[in-house]
């Protein structure tokens, strides 16, 4: 059952799929809003979000880019207001179910946000609100969330925390009908991830701009930017998409600990290895925007395919001896190297902080697609998602073991 603490003790219990809803315990008879956050993949420009926003300490540190494309697995939910409390229900995509609830003092919310729990993310969200966003005739300072299904993994590198932070920063904002816009929906969550011990970049909210939307992000010092990447128009009647295949390789990673290595050099590089880790975040990183950029435009699959190849080839010439502990990644190799998997894809490189979290391919065609996740869940043991860029866009599908 549910268990009601006025101080973040002993506050989380675990209850199977089949026990009630906490929107069974009303708030305040108040709207319920329904709510879906994807997740998101970086297709390209993993760590340029917080080595661009170094350039306010060191004017010497290229502007960062990455490129984003939003998942069609996410977190599904459903919220409304409580006068004083937050009470929790999700059911995470190991299909276990935990709940909780606590009086929504901001000390309350503080403490558990430090926690770093699955909890962490949604109390550093609603203290950041409560501090800069809650009008003063508000009756409401809690939350009920009720988030039924999660279709997207953690700690995959597909921004699950960031999901639910833009989960929560969308809810509030609806139910206190602030009129809150994409980009101020994603400094919330920002401002809320960062009260947790996570040290995300301003990369991952982009997930807020839906599935398969496709964006350049801009980091410059504190600035950021955000543009739409829309294929260019084609003299075919259906252009082709790019099919991209997300792949869980069922290891483990070390964000922290890669996030730790790597901005070590950081705002001044000292070492060889730590100058190769601007080079690789800053001036090779420019060019191979430029060129993924094109290649998406024209979706071109192979000239994408190629930019991953060279992006993960780099990568591992000037990041893996920052953190060789976590970036060796041989899971990650094994599949970019696996000899029945490279006459259908035209090749691919890990995802967000990279480890042996994910990686993404690009398959050859739709049925080379079918195909690739054919031969990793027999052969390996591992789960797919697929995704469909440009072209005319079938159903996208999520294959899990």
């Amino acid at each position: 059952g549910r268990v009601l603490c006025s101080t973040p003790l002993n506050i989380e219990t675990a209850m199977s799929p089949q026990q009630s809803s906490v929107l069974e315990d009303p708030g305040v008879g108040a709207e319920t809003v329904d709510l879906f956050v994807p997740g998101r993949v970086c297709l390209f420009g993993e760590h340029s979000d917080w080595a661009g926003q170094y350039r306010e300490e060191n004017a010497e540190i290229p502007v960062g880019y990455c490129i984003l494309s939003g998942t069609h697995e996410g977190l599904y939910a459903r919220a409304e207001l409580h006068p004083t409390h937050l009470k929790l229900q999700c059911r995470l995509s190991d299909d276990t179910t935990h709940t909780a609830e606590w009086e929504a003092t901001p000390e309350n919310l503080q403490e558990l946000a430090k926690r770093g729990e699955w909890y962490s993310y949604i109390c550093g969200v609603l203290l950041v609100f409560q501090q800069q966003y809650l009008p003063e005739n508000s009756q409401c300072r809690g939350l009920i969330l009720d988030n039924y299904k999660t279709t997207l993994p953690v700690k995959k590198g597909l921004s699950s925390s960031a999901a639910v932070c833009v989960l929560v920063a969308r809810a509030l904002g609806q139910l206190h009908s602030l009129g809150l816009d994409i980009r101020q929906e994603m400094d919330l969550a920002y401002h809320g991830e960062i009260q947790t011990p996570s040290r995300c970049g301003r990369m991952d909210q982009g997930c807020a701009y839906g599935p398969e939307k496709v964006i350049l992000m801009t980091f410059d010092g504190p600035e950021l930017h955000v543009e739409p990447i829309e294929p260019l128009p084609t003299k075919k009647d259906e252009a082709e998409s790019i099919e991209l295949i997300l792949v869980d390789l069922h290891a483990s990673k070390n964000t922290p600990a890669i996030l730790s290595g790597l901005q070590e050099g950081y705002p001044f590089a000292k070492t060889d290895i730590q100058k190769g880790v601007h080079y690789l975040l800053g001036e090779f990183n420019h060019s191979l925007q430029k060129r993924a950029l094109r290649a998406l435009q024209q979706c071109n699959a192979q000239e994408l395919g190629q930019c991953m190849a060279d992006a993960q080839a780099s990568f591992d010439e000037y990041a893996m001896p920052a953190c060789p502990a976590h970036l060796t990644s041989p899971v990650l190799h094994k599949v970019l190297t696996y000899p029945p998997l490279l006459p259908h894809i035209w090749g691919g490189k890990g995802v967000g902080s990279q480890g042996d979290g994910s990686a993404q391919l690009v398959a050859k065609s739709q049925h080379d697609r079918d195909q690739v996740i054919a031969i990793l869940e027999r052969d390996l043991g591992m789960s797919c998602i697929s995704l469909s860029l440009g072209g005319k866009k079938p159903d996208a599908t999520s294959r899990a073991k």
